[in-house]
């Protein structure tokens, strides 16, 4: 074999780069209380986040899951282990540091929405914006919300929108400002099928056409099964992982959990 064939083989099993990570955690520990009242939310969880990914979070009530992700998007701070948001370790900021972070690089879509009632749409839409004095940029915006249906909807005050439509609004608060990552605390939780379905094909184009990072905490398998994978928690332990899901394999994954959940209680 002559050297010029040796160097086309060597090129060709070059390893790829790694994909660039969104958020990680490491051995992340969480406890509240003390003493024969602690409760140990979160027991050694180690996890990536991938960026251009949806990962959905799920598991058994009081698996650890909203604390996990309270933890991950800074909302809660771990009792021990770190977090990392791209190369930035959480642990080491200062809680001026942590709400700049969270205010410039994360977005967030909550189950209550969580939209101001004096304002207009696009005022909620831009307010995490006009706090930091910052300008979205026109292009994004308006390509966010005509994917979004909401340019006829921009003057309208929250009480005059339905529940999708705000979560819609949300949606486009949390998209406005090209974050890092996106996280949402079970973001259709309120909502019925169609408006939930609405919501979940917005998050799943933000990572398909907008390129982004999107972790959302669920219950729900049809939710789920809008994700690339799924992490399961029980007990403050991940558990399992699951790619490609669909709501049945989610499904059937959640009764195995819930059987050992009470297997392990009985």
């Amino acid at each position: 074999m002559s050297s010029h064939a040796l160097g086309a083989v060597a090129v060709s099993t070059e390893t790829p780069a790694p994909t660039p990570l969104a958020a990680r955690a490491q051995n992340l520990n969480k406890t509240y209380g003390s003493g024969d009242t602690q409760v140990r939310a979160l027991d050694g969880v180690s996890a990536d986040f991938a960026r251009g990914e949806f990962t959905a979070i799920m598991g058994p009530s009081g698996s650890g899951k909203s604390t996990l992700m309270h933890c991950l998007a800074g909302l809660d701070s771990a009792t021990s282990g770190s977090v990392m948001i791209g190369d930035t370790e959480l642990t080491t900021l200062s809680d001026k540091q942590m709400t700049q972070l969270r205010r410039d690089r994360i977005g967030f879509v909550f189950q209550a929405f969580n939209l101001v009632p004096t304002l207009t749409a696009l005022e909620n839409i831009t307010l995490p914006l006009d706090i930091a004095g910052r300008k979205a940029d026109p292009s994004w915006l308006d390509n966010v919300l005509t994917r979004l249906g909401l340019k006829d909807r921009l003057d309208h005050r929250p009480s005059e929108l339905s529940g999708g439509q705000q979560q819609r609004v949300a949606c486009a608060r949390a998209l406005a400002g090209q974050p890092e990552i996106i996280f949402g605390d079970e973001p259709t939780g309120n909502l019925d099928s169609r408006s939930s379905g609405e919501v979940l094909a917005i998050l799943r184009a933000a990572v398909g056409e907008f390129g982004q990072t999107v972790v959302i905490v669920t219950h729900d398998p049809r939710a789920a099964s809008y994700a690339d994978r799924v992490v399961f928690l029980a007990d403050g332990h991940i558990v399992d992982e699951l790619r490609d899901p669909t709501a049945e394999t989610v499904l059937d994954r959640m009764k195995r959990l819930d059987t050992v959940a009470v297997d392990v209680e009985g």
